[in-house]
């Protein structure tokens, strides 16, 4: 961030405490729960967090808070280092998880105990939640709310030694059962779960809430700005309680942006992991998922999702942010960076009639038609080869300057050619077109002056790389599907199409983003694509066809 470009509202804190002299440097986390993947609302996080800590010179701690053991996993955990540094962001040393702290936790439960602000409850999960009342009705108190210090000291250490079963006592802080906010009735502090843990092994048998943890943690690691999205806005109080009665050295914090919503998509990871357990996606990394790790397998640059963080902006407001905006990201990204390829998607075989059998030609085509930098590369040019089907039509409108039975056309980096004959099979399809090539219009030579509208790029079949392309549409025809009773009504079945192509020989090689010409851009799929049969995935189309559309869903 420049001197001269405007703060948000948080940046406006951190620099005023910096300039006030509240703070001598700035101490951010990033704290997610390892219960699924990263998606494209961390990535605003992730930005933030780190963002405002290295322009201020501070630092930033990549905490997992992993204090449910029953939804974690490695898998997770590794997933979300790797999505964080793909970002381009680093902790350094300061890699730690709330299961770090479980024992100052612990201990701190024990306190709380013992100044009468909490107390274990016996009472079943369906009782709490009967007790607990409702948006407009206060809660009542547990029956076991008055128990002695002494007898929740001793039921929770018994709680601690393994001796009761899961869900047969909890912990809960002694707070307002009467609290117009609800996280404020009495809200667990300790739960009985009989799981080993994904970091702290098999040591534990009680776990410490979220609630109970995630501000402590903070405070244990002297996070100066605690920054939530506006859901924790009501827990912040709840924090503050725990705080107060506790009193650590350090005290962070909290404040609250709104989060990044993204037009046809969901990031509740509870819907993310049903279209994995469903089979509807591939995996987490589904290049049709929102998840940062199926946007890099897409293709997505990383540059790219900063700066689409970034047009958003950090706000109060909750808002739906068009799909188009993030794309139009991508797109100004990879066409600067991109280099140019050929490649026939959907092949129909062009044979020039009058162009030697044996003879192979090399045209000499630009890497990036605006970047000389990028170089020149060579094209082999032959008798027989592919186009694209869709630019042949043999009933034509008046208008349509590609390939058409008389007309004609010039092949890119190539020669101009006439179609002469149409070949059909017995379905009436065609299957091949016979032309005839002009020799004194090969490109660069400045032999002829003939011009012709109409310019398409082609493969040539001898030297055809063969390869499967998907292409990757919308997961969802709804603009909100969060909004759906039932988000499995509004999918897109149109998602993915897989089609057969022919690519230039450089292709074969190679896992860069390219652009194929006139179709958009596309990258090798990491996991499925070997040199035997190279597998891409189409990252975004060269325009927005949805553009329309998504503006009048979202009423722009």
């Amino acid at each position: 961030m420049t001197d001269n470009e405007p703060r948000d509202f948080i940046r406006k804190i951190i620099y005023d405490d910096l300039e006030s002299g509240k703070h001598t440097g700035i101490v951010t986390r990033f704290p997610p729960e390892p219960n699924g993947y990263l998606h494209i609302g961390h990535v605003m996080a992730i930005c933030l967090d780190f963002g405002v800590a290295a322009e201020t010179g501070g630092k930033t701690f990549l905490r997992l808070d992993d204090t449910n053991p029953g939804k974690e996993s490695p898998e997770f955990v590794q997933a979300i280092k790797d999505d964080v540094h793909w970002l381009g962001f680093d902790w350094g040393d300061r890699l730690t998880h709330a299961s770090d702290y479980f024992d100052r936790l612990h201990e701190s439960a024990i306190r709380l105990i013992e100044m009468g602000v909490a107390y274990v409850d016996s009472l079943s999960a369906e009782e709490i939640r009967e007790h607990r009342g409702t948006l407009t009705e206060p809660g009542k108190n547990s029956p076991f709310r008055d128990r002695s210090v002494e007898e929740n000291l001793d039921l929770f250490s018994r709680m601690y030694a393994g001796e009761f079963a899961d869900g047969e006592h909890v912990l809960r802080a002694k707070i307002d059962m009467a609290s117009p906010n609800m996280n404020m009735r009495d809200p667990a502090i300790y739960r009985i779960r009989h799981i080993p843990h994904q970091n702290a092994g098999d040591k534990w048998c009680i776990y410490p809430m979220y609630d109970f943890a995630h501000g402590l943690s903070d405070a244990y690691e002297g996070i100066t700005h605690s920054l939530c999205t506006l859901e924790f806005e009501d827990h912040r109080p709840l924090y503050d309680w725990f705080l107060d009665q506790l009193k650590p050295e350090h005290r962070p914090r909290q404040i609250e942006f709104s989060r990044l919503n993204l037009a046809y998509t969901i990031t509740s990871k509870r819907k993310l992991k049903m279209l994995v357990d469903e089979g509807i996606v591939s995996g987490w990394d589904d290049p049709r998922m929102p998840t940062i790790s199926g946007m890099r397998r897409r293709g997505y640059p990383p540059e790219a999702m900063r700066e689409f963080v970034k047009r958003a902006g950090v706000t109060k407001k909750d808002k739906l942010i068009e799909m188009g905006a993030l794309e139009n990201c991508v797109r100004e990204t990879l066409g600067d960076s991109a280099p140019r390829r050929m490649a026939v998607l959907r092949p129909l075989k062009v044979v020039l009639t009058n162009y030697p059998e044996d003879q192979v030609e090399l045209m000499e085509a630009m890497n990036h038609p605006g970047n000389p930098d990028f170089g020149t590369r060579e094209l082999p040019f032959s008798r027989e080869l592919w186009i694209e089907q869709d630019d042949f039509m043999e009933e034509a409108p008046r208008k349509f300057f590609r390939l058409k039975p008389g007309g004609e056309v010039r092949l890119r980096f190539g020669y101009i050619i006439r179609c002469d004959e149409v070949i059909k099979n017995d379905a009436g399809e065609v299957v091949e077109l016979r032309c005839s090539y002009d020799p004194d219009t090969r490109s660069g030579t400045g032999t002829s002056d003939r011009k012709v509208k109409g310019t398409i790029h082609w493969v040539s079949c001898q030297h055809a790389v063969d390869a499967s392309v998907r292409l990757y549409d919308r997961l969802f025809n709804d603009a909100n599907p969060n909004m759906a009773d039932d988000f499995h009504s509004v999918l897109n079945e149109s998602s993915l199409e897989v089609v057969p192509a022919k690519l230039e020989p450089s292709l074969a090689a190679g896992d860069e983003a390219v652009q194929f010409e006139r179709l958009g851009y596309f990258r090798v799929d990491a996991q499925d694509s070997t040199p035997a049969a190279p597998v891409f995935n189409r990252i975004v189309t060269l325009r927005d066809s949805w553009a329309k559309l998504e503006k009048q869903a979202l009423g722009n």
